[in-house]
């Protein structure tokens, strides 16, 4: 199948990424399947920032197959790594967990009251149900099942019977020094780099140098189950290998053409698979850009493999609002499905396929999320209207859906911030919901709350999970008989206004156009006025008389947009509120 030309001036960053996938693919195995790949270590929660090394490959796959082709998207579970520390909000509780230190994830027990039969399973899950939601497809492979069927058996005595050449590429790096400055906002490369290889399915672990010599393979000890063994000797032509293990002083001799009990080191076993797999397309994160990085050092060792390194684009950091880098050593980050309880899938698709990998963003868990859904509206009204730019276009496409289709949206997106406001003041009373969501737009009232389902759903999840108490919004019991006393002619004329005009204007719209229009109607012009045809005195004026009906209705400067607010109160109560 001829390649599809694409321009780069009108195409995003997939397209011009499948192009080159695809011309890449032709040239190393013409008529076969494009295969593309992604590393994950179930260790602890897999973050947002881990997210990004699925939905690279993910955009860039799903472009290929709308193209026409065959694609196989990897996804490596690499559940053969070492359980490497007791995560913080564990060690505090149990102690015990740090016998495992040094075992397989598949092989530590899972957290208590997990359903799951160990760590790394526990884990998966979660990713697993969050991938399904955001219509990722893919091919997922155990390492663990992988090491321990003997899939690898070949390439494991290729390794070892080859472990000088490789020792002599690794040693290239080994006297290398990290760059003393760093750029702002990145790490000292060693934490850096440690970091990287949790999110990129590396173990920390070193490359397999000794003082009884070089071996690029790690046993798992036969009594105690950890990798804190030593490689004392192996012989090329009977494959006998001897360790002993420093944590219960076990030693023995296995047959490595037999034995399935242990794995490559990372910087080996990372290259080796691409050569296995036949891996084109693979990104990694901005840590392997240091010098011995595994990205950098697995492009000379896949040549010993017979194989080629991956077109593999370096993919910025991914924060939260308000936060650092995330970390999942640190515990406690956001995961996936942290983000879908709160958005749609649509939307955080959308975050990921609208940046280059190379360029940082941000998720938000706060006010800012709003936005950010405002922003998302927008360029739906511009996709529907054709006023759309060429890249934005292919975002969106890539975000409402794959190459298999449309993912499940909201049938009537109203605005997220109406219906976070409407959830926060309405505590989730449905029949309270449904009467202020019709009253938005009473000439196309709502049938049900399902048309406004899913987004409904996680606008509400969000005031409830995101939303100090502090900054909820309760409505008065009883007006504030003081204030409206104090309040002068103006004042007082301010809330006729409003008062005399509500009935007429209870709708989202009308309420809009009367709480902006009732100070300029005290200052002399027209409530139909634009902002040119006013003095900046009128936007004072409007902040006053605002922050005056926040305070009138639930006590403090700032709340919900005031005609959602209104609306949610219900005319009786607003009438009495705002009347001594």
């Amino acid at each position: 199948m001829p390649i599809v030309a694409q321009s780069t001036e009108t195409t995003d960053w997939v397209s011009r990424f499948a192009d080159e996938v695809i011309e890449e693919s032709e040239r190393r195995a013409p008529g076969k399947p494009v295969v593309v790949a992604s590393g994950l270590s179930p260790s602890g929660p897999i973050h947002l920032g881990n997210l990004r090394e699925v939905m690279t490959p993910h955009l860039v796959a799903d472009e290929i197959r709308r193209r026409g082709y065959t694609v196989r998207h990897l996804i490596s579970w690499d559940d053969y790594d070492r359980y490497r520390k007791v995560p913080a909000g564990i060690a505090g509780i149990d102690a015990s967990w740090a016998e495992h230190i040094g075992k397989p994830l598949t092989s530590v027990p899972a957290p208590a009251g997990s359903a799951y039969p160990n760590w790394a399973e526990h884990f998966k899950a979660a990713m697993t149900e969050a991938l399904a939601d955001l219509g990722v497809e893919y091919d997922g492979i155990s390492q663990t099942e992988q090491y321990t069927s003997g899939a690898y058996r070949e390439q494991i005595l290729f390794a070892m019977k080859h472990r000088g050449d490789i020792d002599a590429i690794l040693e290239q790096y080994r006297t290398k020094k990290a760059p003393a400055k760093k750029q702002q906002g990145q790490k000292p490369v060693d934490e850096a780099e440690l970091e990287a290889a949790e999110g990129s399915g590396a173990a920390a672990e070193d490359d397999g140098s000794s003082t009884s010599g070089y071996y690029p393979y790690k046993p798992y000890c036969g009594q105690c189950g950890t990798d804190l063994t030593t490689v004392t000797s192996y012989d090329d032509e009977t494959t006998e290998l001897t360790y002993t293990c420093t944590a219960c002083e076990f030693s023995e001799i296995v047959r490595l053409s037999e034995f399935n009990r242990g794995k490559l080191v990372w910087k080996v076993d990372w290259p080796m698979r691409w050569a296995h797999e036949g891996v084109v397309f693979e990104p990694s994160g901005v840590d392997h850009s240091s010098p011995g990085s595994s990205f950098q050092v697995g492009g000379q060792i896949v040549g010993l493999f017979g194989g080629k390194q991956p077109i593999g684009p370096m993919y910025a950091f991914v924060g939260i609002s308000g936060m650092a880098k995330m970390s999942s050593s640190k515990g406690g980050v956001p995961t996936a499905s942290d983000a879908l309880r709160i958005m749609e899938p649509q939307l955080l698709r959308w975050l990921y396929a609208r940046r280059r990998p190379n360029q940082s963003f941000k998720i938000a868990f706060d006010q800012e999320i709003q936005r950010l859904y405002d922003e998302w509206d927008k360029l739906a009204g511009k996709v529907a209207d054709g006023s759309v730019l060429p890249a934005d276009a292919a975002a969106y496409s890539r975000a409402v859906g794959t190459a298999a289709g449309e993912l499940p949206r909201t049938p009537r997106p109203m605005a997220y911030r109406t219906l976070a406001s409407v959830a926060d003041i309405t505590a989730g009373a449905e029949d309270q919901t449904l009467r202020i969501l019709s009253e938005l737009d009473p000439e196309n009232p709502l049938a049900s709350l399902d048309e406004v389902r899913p987004r409904l759903d996680k606008a509400e999840t969000w005031i409830n999970t995101q939303v100090p108490a502090e900054e909820r919004t309760v409505v008065r019991d009883e007006p504030d008989v003081e204030l409206i006393t104090s309040l002068d002619e103006q004042g007082r004329e301010s809330l006729r206004l409003l008062l005399d005009g509500l009935e007429r204007n209870w709708s989202l719209d009308g309420l809009t156009h009367l709480v902006y229009g009732v100070p300029k109607v005290q200052a002399g012009f027209s409530a139909d006025a634009t902002a040119k045809e006013l003095p900046a005195e009128i936007k004072v004026a409007q902040r006053t008389f605002f922050a005056r009906l926040y305070h009138l209705l639930v006590g403090r400067d700032t709340g919900p947009r005031l005609p959602t607010l209104l609306l949610a109160v219900g005319q009786d109560r607003v009438r009495k509120l705002l009347s001594a």
